[in-house]
């Protein structure tokens, strides 16, 4: 029988408990093989399950505090955002202390990740992107037939891919933006995220849902890759003046909530992404 290893559950984003996303978080995964790392996160079937591990002597050199690997149901990311949220959260409470005080830095696949924790809960910065620029048209028809939608509709496109593969489409609406009923039959590669503008509300500038079967989740409840991607491209062309918030998941019967930071401007600026974290599930694994 294998020993026990801690397991917990955080939930992401959310304002209350059982409204943002969970993770699967493996708090004691040295030994595991990647077998049985995708094994398992196919099992969890949540969005994300991840392993947490000590870091690599090389990035324990650049002050890194834990390694991170990071799983969905049908394969490995190099980086996700509500998972490095709950992974971080998830080793603050089994004890771990940071190397620096008040910054928590993360190993995974993309390089080290910085987080923070402040009065709204734990944020990490946005990465850079590993592709941006204009969406081509073939990619915009493929996405219109995946949301099932006019290609008329996209109002504007930005490839925001910080690991997952993701590309961007703005609606006119959030009406017809809650609208949308995927046809998986239409998805290629890569995942969509989709958005609007709220016009009537004073707390959230828009609305985000995300969607990416490829990699074994047809939607996700809240994302907080996406979310650094849009904020990246909304903050960085002006489209977004500031720190906002996002609303994502209401598709889907949940209410996250992620606050964009904005801190300095031009080279200097940084941009974090965060929200609520908050452990439900609390056990061992006999894996």
């Amino acid at each position: 029988m294998p020993a026990p290893r801690r397991y917990v559950e955080v939930d992401v984003f959310g304002n209350t408990p059982l409204t943002g996303n969970p993770v699967a978080v493996v708090v004691d995964a040295e030994g595991l093989d990647d077998v049985a790392m995708q094994q398992f996160a196919s099992w969890t079937n949540l969005s994300e399950t991840t392993f947490l591990l000590p870091p690599t002597d090389a990035a324990r050199e650049q002050g890194a505090d834990y390694r991170v690997r990071i799983f969905t149901p049908g394969s490995e990311l190099p980086f996700a955002g509500h998972p490095t949220l709950g992974t971080a959260h998830a080793w603050l409470e089994a004890g771990g202390v940071p190397a620096r005080d008040g910054v928590v830095v993360q190993e995974c696949g993309i390089g080290l990740v910085e987080l923070r924790r402040d009065e709204h809960g734990l944020a990490f910065e946005a990465p850079g992107f590993l592709k941006t620029g204009p969406v081509d048209e073939a990619t915009l028809a493929e996405a219109s037939a995946a949301l099932g939608i006019d290609r008329t509709a996209i109002v504007s496109s930005q490839w925001v891919d910080n690991g997952p593969g993701w590309f961007a489409v703005e609606l006119p609406s959030v009406d017809e933006l809650l609208a949308i009923e995927p046809n998986l039959a239409g998805f290629g590669e890569h995942g969509i995220g989709a958005f609007a503008h709220y016009l009537d509300d004073d707390e959230r500038l828009i609305e985000v849902r995300a969607f990416i079967p490829q990699l074994g989740v047809v939607e996700d409840p809240v994302t907080g890759s996406l979310n650094a991607g849009l904020a990246r491209w909304l903050v960085e062309s002006g489209r977004a003046s500031g720190s906002y918030l996002a609303g994502q998941g209401h598709a889907m019967g949940r209410d996250g909530l992620v606050r964009v930071t904005v801190d300095g401007s031009g080279d200097s600026r940084k941009i974090w992404v965060g929200g609520q974290t908050q452990t439900l599930v609390t056990g061992t694994l006999a894996l």
